[in-house]
């Protein structure tokens, strides 16, 4: 058990850290790489979706979700905008 949540864990830091990636992207106007990496994230998280078991995973990945669905909304204004 204890090996699967830290799995659980380490799934999540990447989750962070790719978060952090398509933030960077929007900072720096790079809209195509921001937007690249999100579905890449997106995927991700669907594939942790479709595994997850306990109440507290699903809670985080929601979390993730509604953080992804705000960050796709700044790329497509940043779009716009170059």
């Amino acid at each position: 058990m204890n090996k699967r949540e830290t799995m659980d864990k380490s799934k999540f830091i990447e989750l962070k850290s790719g978060v952090q990636e398509i933030i960077d992207f929007i900072a720096s106007k790079n809209a195509k790489d921001a937007n690249n990496k999100l579905v890449d994230i997106s995927e991700e998280l669907d594939e942790m979706l479709d595994h997850a078991e306990e109440d507290e995973d699903l809670r985080e990945i929601s979390k993730y979700q509604v953080l992804l669905n705000q960050l796709q909304q700044r790329i497509v204004m940043l779009d716009g905008q170059i």
